[in-house]
This record gives C-alpha cells, structure tokens and sequence, in this order.
C-alpha cells in the first residue's frame, strides 16, 4: 500500500475520532434518549445514524463490562427520526381516478395535511374563549353589533383574521413537510350578509390569500365550507349553535348553490386548489336528504368547474346514502370521512386505540381495511379531512403515531387533513399533547374576556396577542414528518 501522507493521515485520524464520537453519542442516545438533544442528533453522518441504528436495534443496552453477568433488555426496533430537506413541488390541477388522487401528469399524489381551524370561522375552544354564553361565531357576532355597532364588528374581525394566521404560520405549516391545507370558511366571509345573494367589497380578500401563501410554499388547498348559511347542523362548529336552519329553509339552500357557484366560477383554472368540500359535517338530516342536496350542489358546482375534484360530505353514519358514484353520474369526486380514534366516544387516545384502526384490528378486516374495501367497491377515492394522531399520547409517541398515521392513509392512496393546525389556551404549552401543531407558550397566557363586558381595547389586545404570541411547537411531530425513516411505534405491543 502506498504510504499515506502526513496531511492525509491527520485527516483520517480526525474522521475516524468524529465518526467514532458520533457512535458513542448516538449509543447514549438510543439506551437513554432523552439525554441527547434534536439538535445533536442532526449533526450526525448520515450513514453512521443508519449503520448504527440497525447494529444497535440487535444489541443490548447496558453494562460496558464485556464480564459483567446483568440481564440487559434488548433495545427491540429502536428507530430515530433522520431529518432530510423536504422536496417542494409547484401545484398542479389535481383529479381523481378509481381511489386514488393523481396529478395533472397521472402520477399519484401523497396530499398531508392539516386544518387550518379557527381562522375564517371561530370556534372559541380552540383560542381559550367561550365563557359567559359567547361560545360560537353567531353570538359573538350579535354581542358585538349590540355593543359596538356592525361596522366596529367588521374592523374586529379584521384585525382577528390578521392575526390568527400570519406569515410565520405558513411557514410553521411547510416546516411540517405538509403540502396541503384545508380551509374552513363560514358563508359570510364571500357573502354579504346584509344584502343575500351579493358579495361582500372584500369577498376574495382571505381565499386569494390563502391560495397564494399556499401556492408559494408549494402546497395544496381544500375549500371547506364548514359554517353554510343557515348552519347545516346542530353544532357549534357550523357557526350557529342550535339553529340546523338550512334543511328547512329553501332560501338557504339556494344561496349556498350560488356560494359555490361564485367561488368555481373563481377558482375554476387555479392548479392550487386541490378540491371543493361541499359541507362540512351536515349532520343535521338524515342520510338520504343529506345525499340528495349534496348531489345537487355536485351538479351546480359541475355545470361552473368541470375540473376539479366535488368532495361529497360523509353523514356521521357514513356514506352509504350516495352509492356508487358512477351509477349517480358524478365524476372526478372523493368522499370525506372524519375518524377520530381515541374520541367523541370512540375509547381513549392509547397506542392500541390506534393501533386497532390503522393495523385492521384483532381479525385484521377491521379499521382501516375495512374502508380501503369500501371504497374499492365503490371505486371512489377518499379525503380524510379531519383527524387527531398525537393529541394525549406524550410528545415522542404522538409524533410517531402522527407519522405512521399519514403514511397508511396514503398507502391506500388517501389524502389526508388533520385537525388543527393552531391551538392556543388560557395556561399554554403542549403537555401531553394539545390538539394543535402549535400552541402558546406557558409564558404568556391567553386571557378569558367576558364578550359581554370586556372594553373595546381588551377585545382588540387580545385579538392582537394571537398574532405575536409565542408559540410551542409539537416537535415531535415536526420531526418524524420530516423523517427519512418511519417509525414502528407498534412494536412495542407485539
């Protein structure tokens, strides 16, 4: 062999000390994690943090004594999330065929997302608001008026819609590896309230917006009307509480097909907008009714924009009412189910709840399965707009449900939103996992305002805060997003 030089020997000698100081650390790492940082971790050699997790995955954790007699518990599958640079892709007009999603080329399309909640139509829990009987959008909106007048109403919820989301959180949302967000709107937002069936002077105001800071990041956007005018269910998230108004009210019917009609008309040739989700949660009827008004705004939608993808609501006892969409003459469509393991009565948010759901439970038929089967024989693809991976189960293990939660849903093809991106609260901080990405830090806290009472500079200070608070992100999730490995949290039952 030819003899080395001095400066070539001092560099091996230096590689070789790095690459053996990364293997220490890393060791350390996976016998006690939490005594190394994210931040450490990213400065390891790629190849060292994939040799080494396999070599130690079949090794103990332990004594270092090579005599020692200790039982040692074998470090099964142990898997660390790698960062790797997220790959950003200028928007094309998407479609569906059979199940699946696909770009305007044909090829298919992995949509991850989430809901970008509380902006454009409130719901008081989620901002650490609704005492006193202000507790949806309908009444805050009434005691606003009766206090400060509609146009001191307008230029409140101005300033709120600024604030929420801002440029900071658009960014949050791509450093997530997302590219697709689904926007929930009430009707008022486009339509002028105090003259039906015209648009409000800033009508496309918060949509274009929307669009564009979601086009420039590379990212997707779903149209979901989640408060119709009327309110299509009994909820609070549909803007009214208490009113399911809009199936016995022709009127409203009416003026939600030319809603929809006005924003296809819009939006028609824009490739940044993945879809239009017709009503959110119309719960408030029966199946049967539920599909036919569906239907019919399929068709009003249609006859404006015959590009892009109708998402039919799913009634909280499924979506059997529609049958086959081909057999209905409705095209380029997916249905939209809300799961929620561990939620609203379905157990509580444990790793098995999770498990049985994405792994088919115990005949291995159910869950997930069961749906893929579905919509196979319905040959429909299928959004999941709304979802909570991560809310109580601990930063590490929600993020790798989070993460394995995504991939399955997009290994049968199905996109994907979960529910919310923002979540801010009286005390703050993730705990053991807010349903928010982000949440306020527990250094400054979110004041409760009683509506009723609160000064004119206590209501815009506190709308102002949502703007500049400082936020804690759900790392975790942040992290095996962007993972170039996956994990196998499901490991640790078997």
């Amino acid at each position: 062999m030819k003899n080395l030089s001095k400066a070539e020997t001092l560099r091996r000698q230096k590689n070789e000390k790095r690459i053996s100081k990364d293997i220490v650390a890393l060791g350390a790492f996976l016998c006690a994690p939490q005594r190394l940082s994210a931040s450490a971790l990213r400065g390891f050699d790629f190849l060292v943090l994939n040799l080494i997790a396999v070599v130690f995955s079949l090794s103990a954790c332990g004594s270092s004594d090579a005599t020692s007699t200790k039982t040692v518990t074998p470090a099964v599958n142990v898997i660390v999330p790698i960062p790797q640079a997220i790959v950003r892709e200028t928007p094309t007009m998407l479609h569906t065929e059979g199940t699946q999603w696909l770009r305007e080329s044909g090829k298919p399309i992995q949509l991850k997302g989430v809901n970008l909640g509380n902006w454009l139509m409130q719901e008081f829990w989620m901002m650490g608001q609704g005492s006193n009987g202000i507790d949806d959008q309908c009444k805050l909106e009434a005691v606003l008026d009766k206090r400060f007048g509609y146009a001191e109403r307008e230029r409140l919820y101005r300033l709120y819609r600024k604030n929420w989301m801002r440029e900071r959180d658009w960014d949050l949302i791509a450093q997530y590896g997302m590219n697709v967000v689904r926007l929930p709107f009430i009707w008022s937002v486009i339509e002028d309230e105090k003259n039906p069936g015209h648009l409000r002077a800033d009508a496309w105001e918060y949509l274009d917006d929307a669009i564009a800071q979601a086009e420039r990041r590379g990212m997707h956007v779903i149209l979901d009307l989640h408060g119709a005018v009327g309110s299509q269910g009994w909820e609070h998230h549909s803007g009214c509480a208490g009113k399911n108004l809009y199936w016995s009210t022709p009127e409203f019917q009416e003026r939600t097909i030319w809603l929809w009609q006005v924003i296809a008309a819009r939006y028609k040739d824009r490739p940044a907008v993945a879809g239009y989700s017709l009503l959110n949660e119309p719960w408030g009827t029966t199946p049967d009714v539920m599909a036919k008004e569906v239907i019919r705004l399929y068709h009003a939608v249609r006859s404006v924009d015959p590009n892009h993808v109708i998402i039919l609501p799913g009634h909280s006892s499924g979506i059997d009412a529609y049958g086959k969409p081909a057999d209905r003459g409705l095209r380029n469509v997916a249905f939209e189910i809300h799961p929620y393991p561990g939620f609203f009565g379905w157990g509580q948010p444990t790793l098995q709840v999770h498990q049985d759901w994405l792994r088919c439970g115990s005949a291995g038929n159910g869950g997930v399965c069961e749906w893929n089967t579905r919509l196979k024989n319905l040959n429909s693809a299928l959004f999941i707009g709304e979802f909570q991976p991560w809310a109580g189960l601990g930063a590490e293990l929600g993020g790798q449900i989070t993460r394995v939660t995504y991939d399955t849903y997009a290994s049968y093809g199905w996109a994907a939103t979960s529910w919310s991106y923002k979540l801010l609260s009286n005390n703050g901080a993730q705990g053991n996992g807010t349903w928010g990405l982000v949440t306020n830090s527990s250094q400054v806290k979110v004041p409760a305002l009683d509506f009723n009472q609160a000064s004119l500079s206590e209501i815009e200070k506190l709308f102002e805060l949502f703007g500049s608070i400082p936020y804690e992100p759900q790392q975790a999730v942040m992290s095996w997003m962007t993972s170039a490995v996956a994990p196998n949290p499901f490991a640790r039952t078997q």
